[in-house]
């Protein structure tokens, strides 16, 4: 029997229909007979008592320029429906964190993706600290003399937003760097937050592996390699896909973090790995499937419909 599922993300008129991982993964559901409708964040509503969507039944097709059709705006009660995709890109901001406070309301009676209370409890660059010993060295921290006591410890370190994305605002800080001061006085000028720095990599010139773990397994990896003269391998920013095996240091990672995104509803999740080292857990809006496809010739999207299909029975 199909499912009802609607999707909350970002509008799909600006998407990149060959590397969206939300787009493949609206595809597949389709090609399984399951009905789609489309919203994006800003029209989830709350209502008396009930978590509404505003947006319209949807039909993908793979067709550059011409890759999806909507039908009648209209209004629909989330309850009503069997899976809600929680698939927007950060910014992790408060306007997020209320979206998942609202689909928390529904869950998990309509099948969320991913589990919202720990995607809130759960951003990529704090839930790596429940495995410090498969992480680099790491601080958090908003003081400036301690970031700068971390960096004339480790030399050579990467400092980002706390909360960032995409690659954007990542700085590699070497021992001949003299902007941390105007670097941080940047960052503390934009929000609140603390910043996190890692001990600097020097194996991320040969890419960072992106695993992608479907209900705590993993399924896959590709590797991105930076560009040339870039510290970031983000593909946003120009990082090249390849091919990756997964070794066995990555499947002892796996092994480690799997069970427990399977304890908290993580389905569709992708970590980062440099070298021997877990950077990231991305549970927000994980990318990587359709290039993961393209290299292995397998069907991805599939094995994380099938994974939801088994959970709503």
């Amino acid at each position: 029997m199909g499912l009802k599922v609607a999707v909350q993300m970002d509008p799909i008129e600006a998407i990149d229909i060959g590397a969206d991982s939300t787009f493949r993964i609206a595809e597949e559901a389709q090609a399984r007979g399951h009905e789609l409708f489309y919203y994006t964040p800003g029209r989830l509503i709350y209502r008396e008592g009930h978590v509404l969507a505003r947006g319209w039944p949807l039909e993908v097709r793979r067709e550059k320029g011409n890759h999806f059709t909507l039908g009648e705006e209209t209004e629909i009660d989330l309850a009503d429906w069997d899976v809600v995709w929680l698939r927007q890109d950060p910014p992790f901001d408060m306007g997020y964190i209320t979206t998942t406070h609202l689909l928390e309301r529904i869950h998990p009676s309509t099948l969320v993706v991913n589990d919202p209370f720990w995607v809130r409890n759960s951003p990529e660059k704090l839930l790596v600290l429940n495995f410090p010993e498969l992480t680099p060295p790491t601080l958090i921290a908003r003081d400036l003399g301690v970031i700068r006591d971390f960096k004339a410890h480790h030399g050579d370190i990467i400092l980002k937003p706390l909360y960032g994305n995409g690659g954007a605002g990542v700085f590699r800080l070497d021992p001949n760097d003299r902007n941390l001061s105007s670097l941080h006085e940047l960052f503390i000028g934009i929000n609140r937050e603390p910043l996190i720095a890692q001990k600097y990599l020097p194996a991320v010139s040969k890419g960072d592996k992106r695993i992608i773990l479907v209900d705590g397994e993993p399924v896959g990896a590709i590797n991105r390699v930076p560009a040339e003269g870039e510290t970031r391998s983000n593909m946003h920013v120009g990082g090249r896909p390849e091919q990756a095996a997964l070794s066995e240091r990555d499947r002892e990672i796996c092994a480690a973090i799997g069970p427990v995104l399977r304890e908290k509803g993580q389905i569709f999740v992708g970590i980062d790995v440099i070298g021997d080292w877990l950077t990231e857990i991305n549970v927000t809006s994980p990318t990587g499937i359709q290039e993961l496809e393209r290299f292995e010739g397998v069907n991805i999207a599939a094995k994380i419909w099938e994974a939801i299909e088994a959970k709503r029975g």
